[in-house]
């Protein structure tokens, strides 16, 4: 089986992307949704132990962690030892059950792939960009995001151009999302098709 590491700055189209891999019958598992799960479950009792206060019946009120660990790196690096291993051990078990059920492919849907030393966990990297004029649009047009914000983001993050450096796979969304979703056939089929030399070791 195939591991595609799927990755992308904010605002480049990455979970519409993921969705059209699920949409091409790959397995896709969502970094981001796991976040949600563990938050709502395993994960609760373990954060309201290191950030007291910040659940509301069981489950982490985001808004509340946030202004726990926002703007504190060592608060946020105490998060992430809690959550990372979670969601690792989470995606670990679903590529087990999507190997033992003979998947070609499956998708690891990882926002910050490279910034996490993710690479070593998947055979290809499928990155997914577009313009800086279209990301730029994209974000700010979400509610409670702004110029500040998005500078404080994308200082984090992997320059797009790194990250399509070291793509062995580009996903343009900026084309429209038809060339895109025409990309991503394109990638499953270059992969089902021909898998010498190219299996998970």
């Amino acid at each position: 089986m195939i591991v595609l590491g799927l990755t992308g700055s904010i605002g480049m189209g990455k979970s519409t992307t993921a969705k059209m891999f699920a949409d091409a019958g790959v397995p896709v598992h969502d970094s981001d949704e796991t976040v949600h799960r563990l938050y709502a479950g395993k994960a609760a009792p373990l954060v309201e132990a290191a950030f007291p206060g910040t659940t509301k019946a069981g489950v982490v009120d985001r808004a509340r962690l946030a202004e726990k660990v926002l703007g504190d790196p060592a608060a946020l690096k105490k998060l992430e030892a809690i959550i990372h291993p979670l969601v690792r051990a989470d995606a670990d078990a679903f590529l087990g059950h999507h190997r033992a059920a003979g998947a070609p492919i499956a998708v690891l849907d990882i926002p910050l792939l490279f910034e996490t030393g993710g690479r070593n966990r998947v055979d290809k990297v499928v990155v997914v960009t577009a313009p800086a004029d279209i990301q730029r649009a994209r974000v700010l047009a979400r509610p409670g995001m702004n110029e500040a914000k998005l500078a404080s983001i994308l200082a984090k993050q992997v320059p797009d151009a790194e990250k399509r450096r070291q793509a062995d796979f580009i996903v343009d969304t900026g084309q429209g999302f038809d060339a895109a979703r025409r990309a991503v056939e394109a990638i499953v089929c270059e992969l089902t098709g021909d898998k010498s030399g190219k299996d998970a070791s």
